[in-house]
């Protein structure tokens, strides 16, 4: 879907020229087997690039399987990656498949591989280098037939630095690096996205909401949204959750948005002449935009909007 200039790609919603980049990168590598690398922070939408991926690979019709490696203990992970036979150790009254054997043909997605012990990461490089793999208590390999795409929002490279992460796997995960920027970075996408996610709970709830309160819409859009996407679709979720009628109202945002809020109200008590000064002065007195903003108490983007008000 892409209406002016907002694209639907696969899921990931977007009308940042960044964003095109990204998706070109992520049609022209489904179609190859190379596995790919993709950073980004939470809630930036990693999963979705994955799933992309296999979607336009030839490999579609085969499973997509997905594994949080911060989220499991050593040994857990790796009889959930790699299984284990009857036996293996206590409690392995079963053979178990793992994700490796689960998702022969198709795509497996490995998510915070920074996070992944060093003991697997050795074990993890022999099954790409090998195509085959061994499970926990077994004495036969099994043949892998996996494409694989791995996330982290940590620098591979400084793990490898600080020897957390093994160079030479590095280098076999991101043949095909793809840098997901964060929600800050393309603030053109801010406003799609609350009404992309307004839209879906005006489709599912009772309420309504069919316009966003000016002063609200501000608070949004000059919020940091480090939680990236993820948060901002909690917070659309929130305020159907608190509010009614068909305005979305500032009333309806969640705690850390009524400091923002308190700001602008002191703000507004001072004269325009009075703000302009002080914005000139701070803007003196510091070295660059980001300090400024610091300084006053502002965003960028509400430093950038008042100098463009005040023509500074």
């Amino acid at each position: 879907m892409q209406i002016d200039n907002i694209q639907n790609f696969h899921g990931l919603i977007s009308r940042s020229p960044m964003m095109r980049d990204v998706f070109q990168i992520i049609e022209t590598a489904a179609q190859t087997e190379a596995t790919v690398l993709v950073r980004g922070e939470s809630g930036s939408g990693k999963e979705l690039v994955a799933r992309a991926i296999h979607e336009l690979s030839g490999r579609k019709n085969a499973p997509f399987l997905a594994v949080n490696c911060a989220a499991l203990s050593s040994n857990l992970l790796e009889s959930e990656l790699f299984g284990h036979v009857r036996g293996a150790f206590t409690g392995a009254i079963k053979d178990h498949h793992g994700l490796f054997q689960r998702a022969h043909g198709g795509t497996l997605f490995l998510d915070e591989i920074a996070e992944l012990p060093l003991d697997l990461q050795a074990k993890l490089l022999r099954v790409i280098q090998e195509r085959n793999f061994l499970p926990v208590g077994g004495v036969m390999s099994m043949p892998v037939n996996v494409r694989l795409v791995a996330a982290t929002h940590r620098s591979l490279r400084e793990e490898v630095k600080n020897h957390r992460f093994r160079e030479d796997l590095m280098y076999r995960l991101r043949v095909v690096p793809i840098y997901l920027p964060p929600l800050r970075e393309r603030r053109e996408d801010i406003s799609v996205l609350i009404w992309h996610f307004i839209e879906y709970h005006n489709a599912a709830n009772r309420r309504k909401i069919e316009e966003i309160e000016p002063e609200a819409m501000r608070l949004l859009l000059d919020y940091s949204w480090r939680g990236n996407i993820r948060e901002l679709q909690n917070v659309v979720e929130y305020a159907f959750a608190v509010g009614r009628g068909t305005t979305l109202m500032c009333t309806e945002l969640p705690p850390e948005f009524r400091e923002s809020l308190e700001s602008i109200v002191i703000n507004k008590s001072i004269s325009l002449e009075d703000e302009k000064s002080t914005i000139q002065r701070s803007l003196a007195e510091n070295k660059n935009v980001n300090a400024a903003a610091q300084s006053l108490g502002m965003s960028r983007a509400t430093l950038w909007r008042k100098r463009k008000l005040y023509e500074i």
